[in-house]
């Protein structure tokens, strides 16, 4: 009895898993199997793959700043919604703290312009 509330969650997983158990089923039945030196090698976009790393294997800082930057407005976007959602009932107050979190999110995107993280060299 307890239970019910659940019951469409609990039958959404269900249907979910059966749906990712019959993809890989099928796929393995129905795919083809011509198996080649050049299918079973990683794929390197056209560079012949080899065991040393390119440029002595430093990754560029660059794809992890971006990254970060990515959450960090992603983030803010998350805290907009309900804020947006719930305007009318928080009134001024609301308005005057999501001013300042704007503005500290808006700081903090004008330091990383400023130090050219968003640039692609």
């Amino acid at each position: 009895m307890t239970l019910s509330p659940y019951a469409p969650i609990l039958g959404l997983m269900a249907l979910a898993a059966f749906f990712a158990l019959f993809s890989v089923a099928s796929a393995r039945i129905a795919g083809p199997r011509r198996y080649n030196r050049a299918k079973l090698d990683a794929y390197e976009c056209g560079i012949e793959p080899s065991p040393q790393p390119v440029g002595g294997g430093r990754f560029p800082i660059k794809f992890y700043l971006t990254a970060m930057l990515f959450i960090v407005f992603d983030i803010e976007i998350i805290f907009l919604y309900p804020w947006a959602v719930s305007f009318d009932s928080l009134g001024l107050f609301g308005f005057v703290e999501m001013v300042m979190f704007i503005g500290t999110v808006f700081i903090a995107y004008a330091y990383v312009w400023r130090r050219g993280g968003l640039d692609w060299d």
